[in-house]
């Protein structure tokens, strides 16, 4: 009897686990109901029933990450390099990933490799290192179109590494070995241009400043010898003017004779000293008579005075 009991609460638990159906969030489960598709059931508690549905395929929903492993590509310029990658997948039609193709994730890597191997052969082998935006976008697009009838959607590519062969190696760094140096003396040869445009820009403004300050002087010098001349001028017709007015005072005149006189005697008596040579003058004859006339010039301002 107790044998006969388990074996019937055996069977009826297998009953249950075969009536039951818990799908996970993260899956889709395709049901076959006597060997034909009957459904796609999302992730929640599901009924079945037993020996007659079936989970046929489970699929994960969530996006999935493919590893492309590397490969030997020919570049349009004939160079060999290795690539490799990773493909982000995500599942979409459960139906079509199931009866489109046999494995999907198979496909979808096999798919990227020969993919990757056509679109880097459009490119040089520079152009693969400078423009890896573009071939991820192009590589996507093209697996996307591929795909489309396995219910799978490519989410994005992401080329990892390009490593061309060692001779190649050689050869770029060389290249860049050279590009640098060609830079280099790019660099040093416009810092030697800039150096001699601002010695020579600082030679003719040291020049333009001597110009100007030697111009300014002279400017300065003339403006101080105007000055000079004009109070020069304005004094001499100044005293001119108190002379003229002196001599129409009563016995100016008489007194202006007597400067004279005395001026003249004066310049005389400078001559003698500073001259070398003794000076007689032609008129000496006539010295009486300048010395009389003296005295009466003298005895009229004396009377005037007196008046005065």
């Amino acid at each position: 009897m107790l044998a006969i009991l388990t074996f019937l609460l055996l069977g009826v638990g297998f009953i249950i686990y075969k009536l039951i159906l818990i799908v996970p969030m993260r899956e889709a489960c395709v049901i076959e109901r006597l060997g034909k598709f009957k459904q796609v059931m999302g992730p929640g508690f599901h009924f079945l029933i037993p020996f007659v549905d079936r989970v046929a395929y489970r699929h994960e929903t969530r996006e999935q990450c493919l590893e492309i492993p590397h490969q030997s590509c020919i570049s349009r310029d004939n160079i060999q390099i290795d690539v490799d990658g990773l493909l982000y997948i995500k599942m979409m039609d459960a139906y079509k990933a199931s009866y489109g193709i046999e494995n999907f994730l198979f496909a979808a890597q096999n798919l990227a490799q020969t993919t990757v191997r056509s679109e880097v052969g459009k490119l040089s082998l520079t152009e693969t290192f400078s423009e890896r935006e573009r071939l991820n976008e192009t590589i996507v697009k093209e697996i996307d179109r591929a795909s489309e009838p396995w219910g799978i959607k490519v989410m994005r590519y992401e080329v990892m590494n390009i490593t061309p062969s060692n001779n190649v190696i050689d050869v770029l760094e060389k290249q860049m070995e050279a590009e640098r140096q060609k830079r280099a003396e790019i660099t040093l040869a416009n810092a030697e241009r800039d150096s001699t445009i601002n010695l020579s820009e600082g030679e003719r403004q040291e020049a333009i400043n001597i110009s100007e300050g030697r111009r300014q002087k002279r400017i300065n010098e003339a403006d101080g010898r105007a000055q000079e001349i004009s109070i020069l001028a304005t004094a001499t017709a100044e005293g001119m003017k108190a002379i003229a007015d002196a001599i129409e005072m009563p016995g100016g005149e008489q007194a202006m004779n007597v400067r004279l006189v005395q001026s003249y005697i004066d310049r005389v008596a400078d001559l003698f000293k500073q001259a070398d040579v003794s000076i007689v003058p032609s008129e000496l004859a006539k010295m009486q008579g300048f010395f009389e006339g003296i005295e009466t010039v003298s005895k009229t301002v004396n009377a005037s005075t007196d008046r005065s």
